[in-house]
């Protein structure tokens, strides 16, 4: 693929996508965005895309039952930004899913323990843990970046009284 070199500003109005094209089938499948609004939630489950929600900040709101918020098959490039938009702490959880463990998370999120004031590390277990439930969140800041084809990286942290929890489907 060839590079492009701008000198001076260049305009988009609608944004910027980073895509990778399959050299068998020419298929062109956006990895991330840049320059897009925020999408916002509402209250209920969502199937993400890489088209909508890969390069830009989710937000996930305050919600009246347990929500699941699943991700698209990796692709390498791919990220994923996930923050809580609610004004006070959730009643409800925030699960975010492959929907498979054979499309599974690495890495771990920090949990700030808001009513023990306590700091910790919360990790997948690098192999088949596809689903992270986020317990009744107060503040969340979570990242999943595709490295392959069947992982995503994870990083960030949860602010709840309840620790987050890595499980296989």
């Amino acid at each position: 693929m060839a590079n492009t070199t701008f000198n001076g500003p260049v305009r988009s109005e609608n944004g910027f996508q980073s895509v990778s094209q399959d050299a068998t089938t020419g298929t062109i499948t956006v990895l991330n965005n840049s320059g897009l609004a925020p999408v916002s939630f509402t209250d209920a489950d969502k199937t993400l895309t890489n088209a909508a929600n890969s390069g830009v900040v989710n937000i996930i709101a305050d919600v009246t039952a347990d929500r699941t918020y699943t991700l698209p098959t990796p692709v390498a490039g791919s990220v994923f930004k996930f923050i809580y938009g609610g004004g006070a702490a959730d009643g409800h959880d925030a699960i975010i899913t492959t929907g498979t463990d054979t499309l599974y998370f690495v890495g771990g999120v920090v949990f700030l323990d808001e009513d023990t004031d306590v700091i910790s590390m919360v990790f997948s277990d690098g192999n088949s843990n596809s689903k992270l439930q986020i317990n009744l969140p107060q503040a969340i800041e979570v990242t999943f970046t595709g490295t392959s084809a069947t992982t995503y990286q994870v990083s960030g942290y949860v602010c709840s009284t309840t620790a987050p929890a890595f499980a296989d489907q």
